[in-house]
């Protein structure tokens, strides 16, 4: 079985080329030619969790399984299958394959779904997660600011020196979340906040919203009037798995006394009726992702 390691990966999988790959990832579950299956856990005393997902199409199928704890962080690893026999044929290490696949996640949704001239992009976050969301929004939209916040100072001004540097853009330190949200284009939502980390009145008409930061229930990051009250066009990657793992979307749906998620599933098919609607992208993130991506790399490195 072929190893490929955490620096293989950095090599070869860019970001424009994983915004190819999951875009490929979201058709495919549109025409019915992929299968995924949510996320599952298994959680310790101890505080240690197992999580796993899997998903296939014609191609491959596999599982990434990671474990976390508070103490030591999360460890990820990818196991591929070819779908035409079932033999497994290669094995990744995937802290930067998620991260990767995740920001590409939300540049295939702000490619089709945010305004074409959109330009400035307010992140709320600054860790693991937000610097490829940056990444991703820069490969798909012209962007002439960025406006980065979150709660320690000095952490928000070295992340925001680090990705002007790194990605050749003006991204500066915003002194409030609502500084770096309101009059943004695109904003993104990068935290593990069980909280509101902004308020609708900040957004303004035809902003496209991604929301990655959460995928558990007891944890959300937008609030109930912005995903219910604002004619927002809202999106998720799966439907399923978002009953599953949306608190942006279940604790909305429980204070309303909803019976359906109020999001349809993203896919590039789906576009924005006006240039004014607000448009929200939440991500849980999917295996099929992980699943093309990894397929793309056995491809390269065997």
């Amino acid at each position: 079985m072929l190893q490929i390691t955490e620096a293989q990966v950095l090599a070869k999988l860019t970001m424009a080329k994983a915004v190819e790959l999951v875009e490929l990832a979201f058709r495919q579950l549109a025409d019915g030619t992929a299968v995924n299956h949510p996320r599952r856990r298994v959680i310790l005393p101890t505080g240690s969790i197992l999580h796993y997902m899997a998903a296939g199409n014609g191609q491959y199928f596999g599982t990434k399984v990671y474990s976390s704890n508070p103490k030591t962080g999360a460890h990820f690893t990818f196991l591929l299958y070819r779908s035409a026999d079932g033999l497994p044929i290669a094995q990744l290490e995937a802290n930067h394959l998620g991260q990767i696949r995740t920001g590409a996640a939300s540049g295939v949704a702000t490619k089709f779904l945010a305004r074409e001239d959109a330009s400035v992009l307010g992140v709320i976050g600054s860790g693991f997660q937000a610097e490829t969301q940056i990444e991703a929004m820069a490969t798909v939209r012209q962007l002439r600011e960025v406006r980065v916040w979150s709660r320690e100072q000095a952490r928000r001004e070295a992340f925001a020196a680090k990705c002007a540097a790194k990605f050749g853009l003006n991204v500066v330190a915003a002194e409030t979340a609502r500084a770096a949200v309101e009059g943004s284009d695109i904003v993104v939502t990068a935290t593990s906040s069980k909280e509101s980390v902004l308020e609708a009145e900040w957004i303004s008409p035809g902003t496209h919203v991604n929301a990655m930061g959460s995928n558990w229930l007891i944890k959300r990051e937008l609030p109930t009037d912005l995903v219910l009250d604002c004619g927002a066009l809202v999106t998720v990657d799966s439907v399923e798995d978002a009953l599953l793992e949306s608190g942006d979307l279940v604790t909305p749906m429980k204070e309303r006394g909803l019976t359906s998620v109020p999001a349809i599933d993203f896919s590039p098919a789906v576009t924005r009726t006006s240039a004014s609607q607000i448009t929200i992208f939440k991500s849980n993130g999917l295996a099929i992702q992980d699943v093309v991506s990894a397929g793309y790399l056995y491809e390269i490195y065997s």
